[in-house]
């Protein structure tokens, strides 16, 4: 049942009414309202239709019904929200709202109200109020309240699966319906093969769900949900299948991780400290970009050759010859290297023979025009003892 809003005549016909009722003395006061005794609290399913009842009586010498004026009106109201007109029947008119009407056409004694297409929204307090007139003026006034609750069944709930259904485990399934009046209760329970009712502690009633802790693959099947209030129930269901393969695999791989983690932390110290080491140690190696410290020329007619055949000394004079302008100084180079001479053979009681420089030797002024330092070698006699 759908509500309109409040016709204008509304404040009128309530005018109309005190008025009415203040013209009607005691003694004429001779109407009464009814209803059936219980019945001023009703209650209803959404979408369903109801009824209700109220008739009046009046007392002494009672005309026919047709030789009465009624002016009835029907009100309803919710909590918190302002009364609204949902029909009338004044002169012999009726208005009514959608789905709103009289179970009797006026004039009667019965004066109950049908509701249709009933929802939720329509639960609130209904109020009947009558003035009956005859032919000789005000004959009488009532009213009467009734109370309506419009109940609603659980709509189709929600099914879910809350954690991994892994082989020792623990997962819940969620049931909830999302609406229902009065609030729905819940019971689960698993189809065959093995067919299983659950109950507290671990299923909730009043949320819906269901804990089962530690799983087997024996409690894998299909699980169904019921909710339920006074008026309806509605049902669903989740399919829980039990697996054990990848539990192991996680806690292989777990184990192999750690142990891969471990070895890098090892290895990340070990090069740290060796890095250290190495840092702490003094540097020998020669570096190519080391710069030799410059020498002067030497004079080319101040080489002598020992008489034994080695190279037992090179002497400089001792006045330097100042450098030629325009000359270049020779400097040191990766080739600038004393080359080692060649041992000559020895013969006993003999002097050595002195031996001409071969195609192949180098002389010493070709050393020194290549660049070569002059290096001091100590003399050998013949009997082996430095010179």
């Amino acid at each position: 049942m759908i509500s309109l809003p409040r016709p204008r005549a509304t404040n009128f016909l309530r005018l109309l009414f005190l008025g009415l009722s203040t013209l009607a003395s005691p003694s004429r006061a001779q109407l009464e309202l009814h209803v059936p005794a219980g019945l001023t609290r009703l209650q209803a399913v959404e979408g369903a239709e109801v009824v209700l009842p109220v008739w009046y009586t009046l007392q002494g010498k009672v005309p026919s019904v047709q030789q009465l004026k009624l002016y009835l009106i029907w009100f309803f109201k919710q909590e918190g929200k302002e009364q609204v007109q949902v029909l009338s029947h004044l002169n012999g008119v009726t208005s009514n709202n959608t789905g709103v009407s009289l179970v009797y056409p006026m004039p009667s004694w019965n004066v109950s109200l049908h509701l249709q297409g009933l929802q939720e929204k329509d639960s609130g307090s209904y109020s009947c109020s009558l003035n009956v007139l005859d032919r000789q003026g005000i004959r009488g006034n009532g009213s009467k309240t009734l109370e309506l609750n419009v109940l609603v069944p659980p709509a189709p709930p929600s099914c879910r699966l809350l954690g991994v259904p892994r082989a020792g485990t623990n997962v819940t399934l969620s049931c909830k319906s999302p609406r229902s009046k009065p609030t729905a209760q819940y019971q689960w329970e698993r189809l065959s093969p093995s067919p299983q009712v659950f109950f507290a502690p671990v299923l909730d009633a009043i949320h819906g769900s269901l804990s089962l802790t530690n799983i087997s693959t024996s409690m894998s099947g299909v699980y169904i949900c019921k909710a339920h209030n006074m008026v309806g129930s509605a049902q669903c269901n989740v399919t829980l299948e039990v697996s054990t393969g990848p539990r192991a695999a996680v806690v292989a791989g777990a184990v192999v991780g750690i142990l891969i983690g471990l070895g890098l932390l090892a290895g990340l110290v070990l090069l740290y400290q060796r890095r250290s080491k190495a840092l702490e140690e003094p540097a020998n190696d020669i570096k190519e970009d080391a710069i030799a410290p410059r020498t002067l020329p030497w004079p080319k007619g101040s080489d002598t050759i020992s008489k034994n055949g080695t190279l037992s000394s090179v002497t400089s004079a001792r006045a330097l010859r100042p450098p030629r302008p325009g000359a270049l100084t020779p400097t040191p180079s990766l080739s600038s290297q004393a080359l080692p001479s060649p041992r000559l053979p020895r013969t006993d009681g003999a002097h050595p023979k002195p031996i001409s420089p071969s195609p192949g030797g180098v002389s010493s002024s070709a050393l020194s025009r290549m660049g070569a330092v002059p290096v001091m070698v100590p003399a050998q006699s013949q009997a082996g003892s430095l010179v």
